[in-house]
């Protein structure tokens, strides 16, 4: 996303969210790489929840990822 991430709107919202919510992490680190995530079950389950961030701020549902969790079985041993 590189420079046409700063000119994306839902960016800039994001980070006035964060930074209204009292964000106060370490800004350090590249910057570019958009992150995710996953919920993957066991054995033959695979993944249960996939997240991928499409801008920079873009925010899993936690109760999406409790849904997740809550579908995973135990492997029998």
């Amino acid at each position: 996303m590189m420079m046409s991430g700063l000119f994306r709107v839902g960016v800039w919202q994001n980070f006035f969210r964060a930074w209204r919510s009292g964000y106060s992490g370490n800004l350090e680190g590249e910057g570019f790489t958009l992150g995710g995530v996953y919920v993957i079950g066991a054995g033959r389950q695979g993944v249960l929840l996939e997240h991928r961030e499409k801008e920079f701020g873009d925010k899993v549902s936690l109760p999406s990822v409790l849904e997740a969790v809550e579908k995973i079985k135990p492997q029998a041993s």
